[in-house]
């Protein structure tokens, strides 16, 4: 009897949050972009909270907090309200990347609530046309023949692209040397200028670059080809299966938020990817659409944490911690 007694009560408990998780939204949700309008992680959440606004006939308001490398935004993301109404798609490099690399004020893992990955991004690797390399195997070969006189630029220190040489000199055992940039922009210019021979960097940023001829393809850092460059191979094709990588942006909530809630944002988050015309319009941006379950999303974080800590130890990146 008392155990019957204390399940009702539990029941009875439990009834505002399943009322308030069933009519979930009723009023505008806060997605907070942790960078400046116009970038890929701006539009990839543009996109899918226009759709997510229309689904769910309340406003999703795009609130741009950038900083510190997206770190600044994901951290107000962190101490907001767990009630759902703000929440943030965030970048690999703040969510698995820059715990390792400086002192942030949250833990990805225990301080946000994942809810989804929401897209994957492939980095391309592309030279300078005056680098005598048509494939990554004459690449290879040409900086072993010559160590320490190719560079890489990235578009900072610390920055997914910059891991990503790192970890291609880790990789094929070549020494070539880190040129960073405060961006993607001004990396391209000294590419294109010849003042820097190679770099990995999000696949929409180089495209129309490589489409025009100004930069040659070597590889994509995904699994498979891409799409938007199906001539372009994977470096797993190449006999680099570990060299993956993938830049990728996944949707989080503040620690606390009720699982109901949580449910209730992935629900409308995935519903908003599955629409075709959101596809086709990410899908112009190099973005695969992924929508996985939120416990997924949370070991996948805790694997990329690892992966990239353990190539900034191995790699001996300076970092400010």
């Amino acid at each position: 009897m008392k155990t019957c007694r204390t399940l009702l009560l539990t029941c009875l408990l439990l009834l505002p949050t399943l009322a308030f998780a069933q009519n979930f939204p009723t009023k505008p949700i806060k997605l907070i972009v942790p960078f400046p309008a116009g970038g890929p992680n701006d539009i990839i959440a543009r996109v899918i909270g226009h759709r997510m606004s229309e689904l769910s006939g309340q406003p999703v308001l795009i609130d741009n907090r950038a900083g510190q490398g997206g770190v600044l935004g994901t951290d107000a993301v962190s101490k907001a309200a767990p009630d759902g109404y703000t929440i943030a798609i965030s970048s690999a490099g703040a969510l698995a990347i820059s715990p390792s690399m400086e002192k942030v004020a949250y833990d990805t893992l225990t301080d946000l609530t994942p809810v989804t990955l929401v897209a994957t991004v492939p980095e391309m690797l592309v030279v300078a046309t005056n680098v005598p390399a048509k494939d990554i195997g004459e690449l290879i070969a040409l900086a072993k023949s010559q160590p320490g006189r190719l560079n890489f630029a990235s578009s900072g220190p610390g920055s997914l692209p910059h891991l990503a040489g790192e970890l291609f000199k880790l990789t094929a055992k070549i020494d070539i040397v880190h040129v960073p940039y405060r961006g993607a922009a001004p990396a391209v210019n000294d590419l294109l200028g010849q003042q820097v021979q190679m770099t990995f960097l999000d696949l929409p940023v180089l495209l129309p670059q490589v489409k025009a001829g100004a930069l040659r393809p070597i590889a994509i850092g995904s699994a498979a080809r891409a799409p938007t460059a199906p001539d372009v191979p994977a470096l797993s094709e190449a006999g680099f299966p570990d060299l993956r990588v993938e830049n990728w942006y996944g949707m989080v909530a503040p620690k606390g938020t009720p699982n109901e809630i949580v449910a209730a944002l992935h629900a409308l988050a995935t519903k908003a990817m599955a629409d075709p015309a959101v596809k086709e319009k990410l899908a112009a941006q190099g973005a695969t659409l992924v929508g996985d379950e939120p416990g997924h999303f949370r070991a996948f974080i805790a694997d990329e944490t690892k992966k990239w800590a353990k190539v900034i130890k191995d790699a001996g990146v300076e970092t400010a911690k």
